[in-house]
């Protein structure tokens, strides 16, 4: 429960003060890049999950909205359903947890729709002053909703636009540092393509390549406070990456997969110590003031690091990915993500498995560490379950 309560104190303390302190490690400035609702970043299916959490060129499928609602379009069924659940930091506590439901509907050869809804669970914390007095216990909780419509422009590109809502509960109205606090809401866009066409680079063996590319969570910030004098930047996110698949035989199939992935919001500044502005505010003294607008944020995150291009570069983020097929019943997966040191060192390997029968489909992933620094997900199995839709009527007809 102290975990519990910690973890909301650091969320509600960072939705009402967004600057950042700089420190090292190793020897290199560390300079993380944090932004408010960061659940809306979490890959919430374990197929992904399987294969370094990285799906913007992958084939489409029932959770494409998280990683490129353009894929819709190119999906073979006409309808279906998923349920995933995620849990989170489950070495700590037992009840804190993600689960995202999809759906999507194809409405003629070139259109489809989808909607999804993503819910995160803080379980049940307990709340102290700071004399440590009760002052209730309640359930945290944010959530997001979203719908896409997605629509082939060319036999091998296809165009997508989503809407989110989004809502953020983290302290229920509790007084933190002197200010009462509100749940934060936002509303966001995305915008995503995906190109998709058969080539014949390895002499006999067919093949597909596949690109996509998806800016996402484009929307308003997000205040905690009543007062709202403080907002705070949700993750707008630039992804972008290829896919390849090998048709081995009639049987088998191979995949891998390649995701880059940036922030585009500003890259907090190095303030002065000592020095202020006349308004009371602190001297920057490398890089670019993060109080501006979220379309000059998404401009100036390409450039606004203060340690130059080299710091520009390593804000990137990647994701590989191969997935293995065998006659569309049984996959293996496996992936690797990587994350410099200096802009969180999230760096870890994943393992994927997936099973699909008739109608029913289980995805499972299983995450592995690879730095001393501890993962929300290590000894954490996240599992997915999928409904064909289509295939149900089909299964009737016969």
């Amino acid at each position: 429960m102290k975990h519990k309560i910690l973890l909301v104190a650091l969320l509600a303390a960072f939705a009402l003060e967004s600057t950042a302190q700089i420190i090292e490690k190793n020897g290199q400035r560390i300079n993380t890049i944090t932004t408010a609702v960061p659940l809306l970043m979490i890959g919430p299916d374990a197929r992904a999950g399987g294969m370094g959490d990285g799906g913007v060129a992958s084939s489409a499928d029932v959770n494409s909205m998280h990683w490129n609602a353009a894929k819709y379009s190119r999906i073979k069924d006409d309808m279906g359903f998923s349920f995933n659940y995620t849990p989170w930091l489950r070495n700590l506590v037992n009840d804190i947890n993600l689960a995202y439901v999809s759906f999507y509907k194809r409405i003629d050869n070139v259109s489809t729709v989808a909607a999804t809804l993503r819910y995160f669970s803080l379980g049940e914390i307990t709340f102290t002053n700071e004399v440590g007095e009760n002052l209730g216990t309640y359930k945290p909780n944010e959530f997001a909703i979203d719908a896409a419509y997605s629509r082939i422009l060319t036999d091998k590109l296809s165009l997508a636009v989503a809407g989110r809502f989004i809502y953020s509960n983290l302290t229920q109205g509790q007084y933190v540092q002197g200010v009462e606090t509100t749940a934060g809401t936002s509303v966001a866009a995305d915008v995503s393509l995906y190109w998709e066409d058969e080539v014949s680079w390895f002499a006999s063996t067919p093949a597909t390549f596949a690109w996509g590319l998806n800016i996402s969570n484009i929307g308003n910030k997000i205040s905690y406070s009543k007062s709202n004098t403080e907002r705070d930047f949700i993750p707008t996110n630039f992804r972008i990456g290829p896919r390849i698949t090998l048709e081995l035989d009639d049987y088998n199939s191979l995949s891998f997969q390649f995701d880059v992935n940036k922030l585009l919001v500003p890259t907090p500044p190095i303030y002065s110590d000592s020095l202020v502005n006349p308004d009371g505010s602190r001297v920057i003294e490398e890089g670019m003031d993060p109080n501006v607008s979220v379309i000059q944020g998404m401009i100036q995150s390409w450039y606004d690091a203060p340690g130059g291009f080299s710091e520009e570069l390593r804000e990137f983020s990647f994701a590989v990915g191969t997935e293995y097929w065998y006659t569309d019943v049984l996959a293996l997966r496996g992936g690797f993500y990587y994350e410099d040191l200096t802009k969180g060192n999230r760096k870890y390997a994943t393992l994927g498995v997936g099973l699909r029968y008739n109608v029913f489909g289980l995805d499972f992933s299983y995450l592995i560490p690879v730095t001393s620094d501890q993962n929300p997900l290590q000894n954490t199995l996240r599992f997915s379950l999928l409904f064909n839709l289509d295939g149900v009527g089909k299964a009737k007809s016969k």
